[in-house]
């Protein structure tokens, strides 16, 4: 292969790579035969044969770099069988001068290292005289591809042979380390930067990928000073740090710049950044303008933040302010670059409020310090409106979102003055879609809002999903979405669990109000809960009623709250609403107010009569009446005997024979084991005549019914009904009209076709009789 060439790139890299491979195979073949001979000058003519191959300029950095790893591991054999000889008495000072005679600069210098490197083990000069030699004769190759891998491959062979210690002045010390690791990587550095100027102006992209390729070589330097164990912090603050910064700013070049700085983090001690964090980020402002900084100062940032949590805060000196500093910087670099994006500008605050929740999750004025910092850029920059899928808006998101995610408490964030006044910065979307966010965090915690204080700023910020607001979208949300919020929402409402009764009232009282200023579609959703939190409100009442004398009137104030939430919701949920006006009148009768329990009462069978019309739900609604009153114990005799004849009709007039006759079975029960009260003790009904009447009304529709099967079903379930009766105790039920019935449904079985139906319905009666047999003869042996 030529050498010397001016550089280029050739189409096939494979084949010249190939040939100069071949050649280094073909030296280096004979440098180990002339080393086995013992002919060490013949061997190094080969080996400078061989180092010959590194002179190209035709090889991208890429294959050149295969190219010197191929030689450099050849020329470790050279330097094993250098340090053999040594131990055999030769003199390495000699060989030190000989190859310094090598006809071209970079195979000499190879071979200078190599020799160089057993020279040091050897002993037989300075140390440090020797490592300072090796680092400045480098100095001739200033090809920036060749130059890079003559330095590393320098920085390779003495990486174990750098003094360590601040003792022997003689042989060196730490100190000349530094100072040969900084000549090093300040010379690789400025080669490295050379090469954006080597070629032409349109292949400058292919040559700044190659140099990223090539930053690895350089920072190699900076690994190797964070290895020597006698640099302390004193020592770093004092001879590395600065005079890596004052590299880094010289260069003047983004890449290098952002690649460097960078790899200080990465590569020292968390506890040497505490100590330099301000001449670390007074750099970042000099850098040049293209520089990321913004991923340089969060790298930092995350990682003391990692550090601080991991090690406890206390890891962390009294005197350093690591929230004040960052801040100050921050503010300074954002200064520095009026034409920094605001999105970065943004993800610097995102890790500034990450670092104040992870070290100093009790100080809430740094978070919102940072949060008013974040605002008043953002006003300034008039950004009223930020979309929640732009890059602004994502580093806006997680910005809010951190303080959700950080704090153990998640309600928390309600204390952050300034938090509602960043999301108020972005359109619809985005605040309902942290609204969201912070919504299911707090039921994932399963938090208690304690006070109205809390659920009004909750509400503040959760306000897309409790009404409409001026810049929602026109268009109708996804229903099962809208659904699933409405939802949240509801189960929000059971987290509201305040110390005293008196402020769970006014909690529910201002809650629903801002509620219904949902509209239509939420209330069905939000009130239920509502008025179930009511309920639940009176019962606690009821629990303080030695230490409250007026619980029983704030517990008709709340059934008065309850009542007018329910007619809200009539129309809009009408089967929902009795189910609520039901559970209204259980819980006033479990409190002894009848008055309000047969107004609760009254309300579900007005709302029966006048909004349930699908005959399905009636049978529900009035099964459900029927249940409720029969467990009441408050009302009446007037106010019951009204109730169970009401009851009794609107069971008569259902459309389909069969829940006739089922619903009005039902209302036996009223006329027997329902509970009336007389002012004391309130006592079953026990009217037989008209709990016969109900049951022989009951047999009369059934026997109306067309389908036999039909028919005989409700004879079974009709003749269980008599059977618990007799059981309890009603005389007009005797064992001859029961064994009447039991003929009938015998008869009806005869004329049945076999199937599965039938057969179940022929189980079910055969059950029964078992059943009636085994209690008359437990009756009969009592």
């Amino acid at each position: 292969m030529s050498k010397g060439q001016s550089l280029g790139v050739p189409d096939d890299q494979d084949k010249l790579l190939g040939e100069a491979l071949k050649q280094v195979d073909k030296s280096s073949f004979e440098m180990k035969t002339c080393l086995d001979n013992d002919k060490l000058m013949d061997a190094l003519k080969h080996a400078s044969s061989m180092l010959s191959e590194l002179r190209t300029s035709l090889l991208s950095p890429k294959s050149y770099y295969e190219l010197y790893m191929a030689i450099s591991d050849q020329l470790r054999h050279l330097e094993q069988f250098l340090f053999d000889e040594f131990e055999k008495g030769k003199k390495m000072s000699d060989l030190y001068e000989l190859v310094q005679y090598a006809g071209n600069i970079v195979p000499r210098l190879y071979l200078l290292v190599t020799v160089g490197t057993v020279y040091v083990k050897a002993k037989e000069g300075s140390r440090k005289d020797i490592l300072r030699d090796l680092v400045e004769m480098c100095r001739g190759v200033q090809h920036p591809l060749r130059g890079l891998f003559l330095r590393n491959y320098l920085l390779q062979c003495t990486r174990n042979l750098l003094p360590d210690s601040s003792n022997d002045e003689l042989d060196g010390t730490v100190h000349d380390s530094i100072q040969f690791i900084q000549h090093n990587f300040s010379e690789m550095n400025k080669l490295w930067v050379r090469m954006q100027h080597q070629g032409h102006t349109k292949e400058k992209d292919r040559r700044e990928k190659e140099r990223l390729e090539l930053r690895i070589l350089v920072g190699t330097n900076l690994v190797r000073l964070s290895q020597l164990e006698a640099v302390d912090k004193s020592l770093y603050l004092k001879s590395v740090l600065p005079n890596i910064l004052e590299q880094v700013v010289k260069c003047r070049d983004a890449i290098a710049q952002e690649y460097l700085m960078e790899c200080i983090i990465q590569v020292f001690p968390d506890e040497f950044h505490l100590e330099s964090l301000n001449p670390y980020l007074k750099t970042c402002a000099d850098l040049q303008e293209f520089v990321n900084v913004k991923g340089i100062i969060i790298t930092l940032i995350d990682r003391l933040a990692a550090f601080a949590h991991r090690s406890d805060i206390s890891a962390i000196p009294e005197d350093i302010k690591l929230f004040d500093i960052f801040q100050q910087e921050i503010a300074i670099v954002i200064q520095s670059r009026p034409n920094m994006e605001t999105e970065d500008i943004v993800a610097l605050y995102v890790s500034l409020v990450n670092l104040a929740i992870k070290c100093y999750a009790d100080q809430l004025n740094y978070v919102d310090d940072a949060l008013k910092s974040t605002q008043e850029i953002l006003t300034k920059k008039d950004m009223s409106k930020v979309g929640s899928n732009t890059s602004t808006g994502r580093e806006l998101q997680q910005l809010l979102k951190v303080p959700i995610d950080g704090y153990d408490a998640v309600l928390t964030v309600l204390k952050l003055e300034n938090y509602s006044s960043i999301l108020k910065h972005f359109d619809y979307d985005g605040r309902k879609s942290l609204a969201v966010y912070l919504l299911q965090a707090i039921l994932d915690k399963n938090e208690a809002i304690t006070s109205w204080t809390q659920v009004e700023t909750l509400f503040d910020l959760i306000s897309p999903l409790l009404y409409d607001e001026a810049d929602q979208p026109t268009d109708e949300p996804d229903p099962e979405d809208f659904s699933e919020e409405q939802g949240m929402v509801a189960r929000l409402i059971h987290l509201f669990k305040a110390q005293a009764p008196d402020q769970q009232y006014q909690i529910i009282n201002n809650s629903k109000k801002v509620f219904v200023k949902g509209g239509d579609s939420r209330v069905v959703h939000t009130l239920i809960p509502v008025v179930f939190s009511s309920y639940r409100l009176v019962v606690a009442y009821r629990s303080i009623q030695e230490t409250d004398s007026k619980w029983f009137q704030k517990c008709e104030r709340i059934f008065q709250l309850s009542l007018q939430t329910i007619s809200e919701l009539c129309k809009l949920a009408p089967e929902p609403s009795l189910r609520l006006y039901l559970q209204g009148a259980l819980t006033a009768d479990g409190v002894g107010n009848e008055t309000i329990a047969y107004e609760f009462l009254t309300q579900a069978i007005t709302l029966y009569e006048e909004d349930i019309s699908d005959s399905r739900e009636q049978v529900v609604c009035l099964t459900l009446i029927v249940g409720t009153f029969e467990s009441m114990a408050s009302l009446e005799e007037e106010n019951h005997e009204a109730v169970r004849t009401k009851c009794a009709v609107a069971s008569s007039r259902l459309l389909k024979k069969p829940d006739q006759c089922r619903c009005v079975a039902a209302c036996a029960h009223l006329f027997w084991s329902a509970k009336v009260s007389d002012g004391n003790e309130p006592t079953e009904c026990h009217d037989s005549k008209r709990v016969m009447e109900c049951l022989k009304k009951s047999g009369r529709i059934a026997n109306q019914c067309m389908d036999s099967v039909v028919q005989t079903q409700l004879l079974v379930e009709l003749l269980n009904v008599y059977i618990l009766f007799l059981e309890k105790g009603n005389n007009e039920i005797s064992q001859q009209f029961l064994n009447q019935l039991i003929e009938k449904i015998k008869g009806n079985i005869e004329g049945l076709d076999k199937n599965e139906e039938t057969e179940q319905v022929i189980q079910h009666f055969e059950n029964t009789l078992t059943h009636h047999r085994q209690s008359k003869q437990q009756s009969e042996a009592d």
